[in-house]
């Protein structure tokens, strides 16, 4: 149910193995764990869709660009065509390590509830029977988040829309994305709170909008300490388009989310996309740099060996060349749908990111 067992093995140095050792190693490792210790993963994943509109116009939502006499002649075609896209990126994601994928999934910049469900009816999609959870927002842009999730590994039993206010002179009077806070059970036995977040974007400059984002961090961050001050081991999941690296104040200082995972202590928040982010590592491109906006951030009770049940095991950026711009200018950079008003026939501005739990499985 929770797919085969992953084994990661590092070593500064280069290890040489005699080719017929190395066969009954290959063979050990993939015949099932019936005398020993294996672990079963869930993939918890993190996906940008830019801009998943339906091509109707709805009276009450900022939407007519996206409409077929809009800005971008945003038809049939096109949205077919996102579709098919974006749930082939979303079919692959963790599929190496778990034939299922995905057991959950965050998205941002989606208008409604009805485009998740065309996402996932299309075919590479629909035999995985997602469940969908979406709640109407205030965005100017008519955009939310929202979460699809594999119900043979994750039972609802609670989801709520946390409003971000911005009160600064410099947002007065504009409305972003709620967070979505859902509350499950991951594998039948781990009670898991995930926060699904698209925090403001830059417009205006990254300073002039940074009290933006640390508020929507400060809503995030109370909720969270809430749940901390019940149990410092509560496992969480924060995710999302932060529209901030790791290192900025938002994440680093207001979440207080830490890069070191040996300095997380009870009730704290680790951030694995640091040593990406210092590396240059980024999952959008913009004016030849990259940055890491695209983050998903674990509490300490899914610290390994910190608690029973599922832990965190590594951090991945979904990077595949059919998703990247491979001409001009923008070469290397996610080929993402519209570049101005032209259709690009891409996928993403962004790219997706994944996080790998185990959990001990022992006979």
């Amino acid at each position: 149910m929770f797919g085969t067992e992953i084994l990661k093995i590092t070593d500064k140095g280069t290890l040489h193995i005699p080719m017929r050792i190395h066969l009954l190693l290959l063979l050990w490792l993939f015949v099932p764990a019936v005398y020993g210790q294996k672990y079963q993963t869930a993939i918890v994943a993190f996906y940008n869709l830019e801009n998943l509109f339906d091509t109707l116009d709805d009276p009450l939502k900022n939407d007519d660009d996206f409409t077929p006499k809009g800005m971008y002649n945003y038809n049939t075609y096109i949205y077919q065509d996102k579709l098919e896209k974006l749930s082939d990126v979303l079919s692959q994601i963790g599929s190496d390590i778990n034939p299922d994928g995905f057991a959950l999934a965050g998205l941002a910049e989606v208008e409604n509830r009805k485009v998740l469900e065309d996402l996932t009816a299309q075919p590479k999609l629909k035999d995985r029977h997602l469940k969908i959870i979406h709640i109407d927002g205030p965005d100017e842009r008519s955009v939310d988040c929202a979460l699809l999730y594999n119900p043979k590994y994750f039972t609802v039993k609670h989801s709520k829309s946390l409003f971000v206010p911005l009160g600064t002179d410099h947002n007065k009077g504009h409305f972003t994305r709620d967070i979505l806070w859902v509350t499950g059970i991951l594998g039948g036995t781990d009670t898991l709170h995930v926060f699904v977040n698209h925090w403001p974007s830059r417009r205006g400059g990254e300073e002039a909008s940074a009290p933006a984002r640390a508020a929507a961090a400060s809503v995030a961050k109370r909720v969270i300490d809430s749940l901390m001050q019940l149990d410092p081991y509560t496992k969480i999941v924060l995710m999302g388009d932060l529209n901030d690296d790791p290192t900025s104040p938002s994440v680093a200082k207001v979440l207080g989310a830490t890069g070191k995972i040996n300095e997380v202590g009870p009730g704290q928040l680790y951030n694995p996309w640091w040593s990406y982010f210092e590396q240059g590592i980024g999952t959008l491109a913009y004016n030849d740099s990259w940055n890491l906006f695209d983050q998903i951030i674990v509490s300490y009770g899914l610290m390994p060996k910190k608690s029973n049940g599922f832990f965190f095991q590594e951090a991945r950026i979904f990077k595949r060349q059919f998703m990247l711009t491979t001409t001009g200018k923008f070469r290397g950079y996610p080929k993402r749908t519209f570049s101005g008003n032209n259709y690009l026939g891409g996928y993403s501005d962004h790219l997706p990111t994944y996080c790998i739990l185990l959990r001990e499985v022992t006979k």
